[in-house]
């Protein structure tokens, strides 16, 4: 895997490169995303600067943030869900292209592939229908033989296993608050994830970034089950895996 390099970014932001391509996911470039708050280093234009391709898996503003697209250069391509381009365009982000599950783009030597994911597709939440709707989704970057699936927020779904062969899978093992909602992977189920999927390497995202400021100040154990939550995710996840293998 000599063509690839992947830096993790926070939450479900990464760069990839592969193929010759500098490619991010869900870019979450800032100090804060609505009420939440970073918890590591803010991203350096270093990160980010020379992408050439962004790959949005749905609409959640912790995924779609319209204020870390602004900040790109002007000539990085904006691939968003099928039916969010309009909207996308009418917040001042000028080159989008839209992707379902099942249609591919290429770009340069680089093959996207859209596959499914398991997660709702409002702007708003799983209950409400405030802004654009589209289909949540997962990608498949393939170049020079390589594959690395980046599957944005999914839970288990038929037809995961069809997805390899793989050789890295970026999979989420939480999320920013004290609980999971629906359409989510938690360490154990992320780790049935792996088995499903068998890639050589597995990444593990979306987990101890962002958070709701003063939460993991609250006194006694709902501050420190917050706490547990920004460093046991992966940890637990990787435990889990590796008693699966043996």
């Amino acid at each position: 895997m000599r063509e690839l390099a992947i830096r993790f970014l926070g939450h479900s932001s990464v760069r990839v490169e592969l193929g010759g391509r500098v490619v991010l996911t869900d870019p979450v470039l800032t100090e804060r995303v609505g009420p939440l708050r970073r918890t590591g280093p803010v991203p350096t234009a270093a990160d980010y600067a020379d992408a050439d391709l962004v790959l949005i898996s749905h609409l959640h503003g912790d995924h779609l943030h319209p204020p870390s697209l602004r900040m790109l250069a002007t000539g990085a391509r904006v691939v968003v869900p099928r039916g969010a381009g309009a909207w996308l365009r009418a917040k001042g982000i000028r080159r989008v292209d839209e992707l379902a599950p099942g249609e591919e783009l290429v770009d340069g030597d680089l093959r996207v592939i859209g596959v499914p994911a398991a997660h709702s597709g409002h702007r708003w939440g799983p209950r409400s229908t405030r802004g654009p709707q589209a289909r949540a989704m997962g990608h498949v970057l393939e170049a020079g033989g390589v594959r690395v699936y980046a599957s944005g927020d999914t839970d288990l779904f038929d037809g995961m296993a069809a997805l390899g062969p793989l050789d890295v899978a970026l999979l989420p093992v939480w999320g920013w608050g004290p609980t999971l909602g629906p359409g989510h992977l938690d360490p154990a189920r992320a780790a049935v994830a792996v088995d499903r999927l068998r890639p050589r390497v597995v990444v593990p995202v979306h987990w101890g970034s962002l958070v709701l400021p003063g939460l993991t100040g609250v006194p006694g154990g709902p501050g420190a089950r917050m706490r547990r939550l920004l460093v046991n995710p992966p940890r637990v996840f990787a435990a889990t895996v590796a008693a699966g293998l043996s």
